[in-house]
């Protein structure tokens, strides 16, 4: 059976990505859940199962092989899973999920730094600095044309939900812990990442988490 080794599930958007890519390929897989930054996490980190990744989550084992990146997963898990759930069957549609999907992968470094993900909270709206405006106004672009080109009358970025989504679902959930300005079409796509039952489920997780990083909790002004 698959293996995948997340972290805390109310901060660890890349563990969330790679845990939703496991439940979309209906495979089933064992989780492990390794609290992030306690006092074992070091040595923890230095351990045969995470020496691929070099401490890094989530990190997902089948068999011998090994996945470590979460953009990875989703693929290996499409090949995997048949090559049939995970990306739009247009040739156009799936051209451009893939490139958002990686555009999502590498980039947004100010949301991501400066936003960090938090499940269980929702904070007051603060003005966000320019450079977090910048990623907020390109991924709203990005989510209007795949809605408009290949969204048609499902609730997702190209109809159902796939990689693409998966890719951005703990971007949705940074918008609303701080209550981040969205154009005003995103609220119905926002709402439905919520609403999936991976997302439910993901989220009931969290809030029944012990754990508390002070280091992702926002200090109340």
């Amino acid at each position: 059976m698959l293996k995948l080794i997340i972290g805390n599930k109310a901060y660890s958007s890349w563990s969330l990505r790679g845990w939703l890519a496991c439940k979309l390929s209906g495979l089933p897989f064992e989780e492990v859940v390794v609290p992030l930054y306690d006092q074992d996490w070091e040595q923890r980190r230095e351990g045969d199962e995470f020496a691929p990744s070099s401490g890094k989550v989530p990190i997902l084992w089948d068999g011998d092989a090994v996945v470590w990146d979460s953009l990875a997963i989703v693929e290996y898990l499409n090949e995997k899973s048949g090559g049939d759930k995970f990306w739009p069957t247009d040739p156009a549609a799936r051209a451009m999920a893939r490139s958002m999907a990686a555009e999502m992968h590498s980039g947004f470094a100010a949301l991501r730094r400066k936003h960090s993900m938090n499940i269980r909270q929702v904070y007051e709206p603060k003005k966000p600095d320019d450079d977090v405006m910048q990623d907020i106004q390109r991924i709203m672009e990005l989510w209007a044309q795949a809605r408009a080109r290949f969204g048609g009358d499902g609730e997702f970025l190209f109809g159902e939900f796939g990689a693409a989504d998966v890719m951005f679902a703990p971007v949705v959930t940074r918008l609303v812990t701080y209550s981040l300005p969205v154009a005003r079409f995103a609220p119905a796509y926002m709402t439905a990442v919520l609403q999936h039952p991976f997302m439910q489920d993901w989220i009931a997780a969290a809030q029944e988490e012990e754990w508390v990083l002070q280091q992702f909790e926002q200090t109340p002004a």
